[in-house]
């Protein structure tokens, strides 16, 4: 009895520090999913419903960033249009900043 008591509370230790030592592990060899040049940023979000949004994400690494134009709701997220950074974070900027949400041209 006490020896099966023994091995089940080892076990349940060594359970409880395994997210611990996998932390661990890929902080030190550098195993994160995205590295800091290739974080996404939301730049806008607009509800246009109650349980909808259109939401504005730049995405992809320094070289290449891409600003996608997503279409979220409760059941789905799907892309309404792309467009490369250079050009659409000028023109987002003043639509955010115009009262009527529309930039003249």
């Amino acid at each position: 009895m006490t020896q099966s008591l023994i091995t089940v509370v080892v076990f349940v230790v060594l359970l409880a520090c395994l997210p611990w030592a996998v932390s661990k592990l890929k902080s030190r060899y550098g195993l994160t999913q995205l590295g800091p040049t290739q974080q996404s940023r939301v730049l806008s979000a607009l509800a246009v419903g109650p349980h909808q949004k259109v939401v504005t994400v730049e995405v992809g690494p320094d070289h290449a960033r891409v600003v996608l134009v997503l279409g979220v709701t409760p059941q789905s997220v799907r892309l309404l249009h792309t467009l490369p950074t250079a050009s659409a974070t000028p023109t987002l900027v003043q639509a955010a900043n115009s009262p009527a949400g529309r930039v003249e041209p």
